[in-house]
């Protein structure tokens, strides 16, 4: 019999019948279908007998289908599939499935399956309401786990396994990339055993052991990316930027009308320390909403232009870069008009690049920054565009750094014959394995406490299934808050123009069942009602579709007192600062991300007066949605939040596989199960990488990285390695 390895395609050893419907899953080698791992296993030791079913308890048996019938469904329109299952000792239950015309080509006369579901009385007789179910075959029955697969309307679990057990009977044993040294220290199997156990399990230290060593794999493969990503980083020379004595830093630190906070003073030191140095910085600064960090930014992008360089900031969306623009620009004051006659000796430039500007004012920002005229430029991925030149780029800071893919943020990194430092910021605090992980090419500095000034928000679910009347007092609140002199946010999770969510929403799955509720909220329905309702106040909306001249002058406006109440979309997430703002509703805040959910709060309490959060939902109690917006309203604690939105997230999301749309081969590791795994890995990779730069002695290390990255990644890490 031919032998195969982990590299050749699937036709060879399952023929072309077999592949082709494996190809719909992505799933073209025999690497691949292997790497295809049993979502669940059904313990054939713990399946219960029909006999032996207690009603009100869960329960999951092995069963024939011994009868079946589709009917009308009698209070509803749609079909009812009804089947009568045996199981081997000859106990009999019904199984009820809505809209059974679904699943009438799998629950059919004679298969075999297993069944779960809560066990209830019909009839005098036991019955499963659409319940779990997953064919098999019926030699897949006598084994101690059933592997239950990923499959598709193309091909079914039963097959996936089919071809599985085919395969592994004919695949030599693959060459494992783990060197021997790290596998003997942290007892882990080889590769072809493991490959073996995790599909054919024989008991569960064995499915134990298979699962701990591919975790391995993923957290190694991931660890070394990075660690060869942060070698490329700082294999070039970048400029020397050392504070100096009597320059723009100094000159502003004296004007500043508070003390920094002792964060701001420990964070502000590794960034010094870092930008003195000739390889470049490459550091992460976190800090909750409200922390501190565009002052952070500031004084770093002023240490660099006194080293007689430039600084780039980096923002996700162009209401936020216009906000930062004249941000920075209040803050330096007359040290930030260089070139102008008010301004003071040495200062600087502040530019704008965005890249829906009017020709004249973007041919104005070009000139700028390719003459060194502006030591400081703000702008969007407009900055990343070939066309966008430097007179000498030493710093580039982005901004959210959630919203940038690792390539964007590579872009401006590329530019010139030295690397720029970078500083990356994010108010989206992160779980220290997904700072391992995610961010594991960057140093990461935690910027603690709040700049004085700030004050408590309160925050209160509005839940209107349960009161559908408390919707008059959120307007009635609106009202209060405007009539103590403040100003509030209403924000919506849809412009409205089209049936598509905006760009910014970054919508969780929706909880079961809720696929038909009705489209969410759009801010140019909501604007026109709350102008209405709540006549005498003034009413301005901001959306990502509004011209760029339009948003500016709505944001003006609304910084000016000029207008009572923002209906806006999530452009105002992150930056915007609008001290009298004390008030925000979040419509349909089910349909908001959890961290979206703690951004936009921090939008209030920005100043003397206490702010409050209303968060709006027709979701009902006991939900997935609920249960996200019950642990917003529970704390402000925004490292407790993201640990929460990572054990509602799956890990692709995490990782920023689905950013990419591109296949990760990350599987199995868990960023909240294997915290130690990924630190033990990390440490590897590290000195993996130090004694071997771009891993040319470890190739199957190499074809790791490259199994473990999506298909962009991957490319790119080939390019440079």
């Amino acid at each position: 019999m031919e032998r195969w390895d982990l590299d050749s395609t699937l036709v060879g050893p399952i023929g072309k019948k077999g592949a082709d419907p494996l190809a719909t899953l992505g799933l073209e080698t025999v690497g691949d279908l292997l790497r295809h791992y049993p979502r669940r296993y059904v313990d054939r030791g713990r399946l219960s007998d029909i006999e032996g079913l207690v009603v009100g308890e869960h329960a999951t048996v092995v069963a024939k289908v011994a009868k079946v019938e589709m009917r009308d469904m009698r209070q509803r329109r749609g079909k009812i599939l009804k089947a009568v299952v045996r199981d081997e000792k000859g106990g009999e239950l019904d199984c009820t499935f809505f809209n059974g015309w679904k699943l009438q080509g799998f629950v059919k006369l004679g298969a075999v399956g297993v069944f779960s579901g809560k066990v209830g009385v019909f009839n005098k007789r036991l019955q499963l309401t659409h319940p779990q179910f997953e064919e098999i075959d019926e030699t897949e029955s006598l084994r101690p786990f059933l592997s239950v697969y990923p499959a598709n309307s193309k091909i079914s679990s039963q097959a996936i396994a089919r071809c599985t057990r085919q395969l592994l009977e004919q695949v030599d044993a693959p060459t494992d990339p783990l060197p021997e040294s790290l596998r003997e220290r942290e007892k882990l199997p080889e590769l072809g055993q493991a490959l073996r156990r995790i599909h054919v399990p024989e008991s569960e230290s064995d499915l134990y052991a298979a699962r701990h060593r591919l975790v391995w794999d993923e957290a190694l493969g991931v660890q070394l990316a990075l660690a060869l990503r942060r070698q490329d980083a700082v294999s070039r020379p970048a400029p020397a930027c050392p504070r100096l004595d009597g320059g723009l830093l100094d000159a502003f630190d004296a004007d500043l009308p508070f003390p920094l906070t002792e964060g701001q003073e420990t964070v502000g030191q590794e960034i010094a320390a870092d930008l003195a140095r000739e390889h470049p910085m490459n550091r992460l600064v976190q800090g909750d909403v409200g922390a501190g960090k565009t002052i952070v930014a500031l004084r770093a992008m002023l240490q660099v232009v006194d080293a007689g360089s430039q600084a780039a900031m980096l923002a996700p969306t162009e209401v936020l870069a216009a906000q930062h623009a004249r941000s920075l620009r209040a803050m330096l004051g007359a040290l930030g008009r260089g070139g102008e006659l008010d301004g003071a000796e040495g200062a600087t430039a502040v530019t704008l690049l965005t890249g829906s500007m009017n020709a004249k004012a973007r041919r104005k920002a070009l000139l700028d920054a390719q003459s060194g005229a502006a030591g400081i430029v703000v702008g969007t991925h407009a900055l990343i565009q070939d066309t966008v030149g430097f007179a000498a780029l030493g710093l580039v800071v982005v901004d959210e750094q959630h919203r940038f893919g690792v390539e964007q943020r590579d872009a401006l990194r590329a530019r010139g014959e030295q690397a720029p430092h970078m500083l990356v910021m994010t108010a989206t605090p992160i779980p220290r394995t997904v700072a391992m992980t995610v961010y594991g090419d960057l140093a990461v500095s935690e910027l603690k406490g709040l700049p004085r000034g700030r004050s408590p928000v309160t925050t209160t679910v509005v839940p209107l299934a349960e009161h559908p009347k408390w919707m008059d007092r959120v307007w009635q609140r609106i009202s209060e808050e405007v009539e103590r002199g403040h100003q509030c946010y209403v924000v919506c999770p849809r412009v409205g123009d089209t049936e598509a969510t905006d760009a910014e929403l970054d919508e969780p799955p929706p909880d079961e069942g809720d696929e038909d509720r009705r489209p969410p909220l759009a801010v140019l329905d909501v604007g026109p009602m709350i102008s209405e309702r709540l006549s005498g106040l003034r009413v301005g909306i901001l959306h990502g579709k509004l011209p760029a001249d339009e948003k500016d002058a709505v944001m003006r406006a609304f910084e000016r007192a000029e207008l009572d109440v923002l209906v806006a979309t999530t452009v105002i997430e992150v930056g915007v600062d609008v001290p009298n703002a004390t008030g925000i509703v979040l419509l349909d805040a089910d349909r908001f991300g959890l961290s979206q959910l703690h951004q936009l709060r921090g939008r209030v309490g920005r100043g003397s007066a206490p702010g409050i959060c209303l968060l709006v939902t027709e979701m009902p109690a006991a939900t997935a949605s609920r249960e996200r917006l019950d642990a917003v309203a529970s704390t402000t604690d925004g490292f407790e939040l993201a640990r929460h939105d990572l054990e509602l997230r799956r890990e692709g999301d995490v990782l920023g596989a689905s950013q990419s749309g591109s296949r990760s081969g990350l599987k199995l590791l868990s960023l909240l199960r294997h915290e130690e795994v990924i630190a033990k890995a990390q440490v590897y990779a590290q000195d993996l990488v130090a004694r071997d730069p771009g891993l040319h002695e470890h190739p199957r290390l190499r074809a790791l990285v490259g199994e473990t990255l999506g298909d962009e990644e991957r490319a790119a890490f080939l390019d440079k390695t």
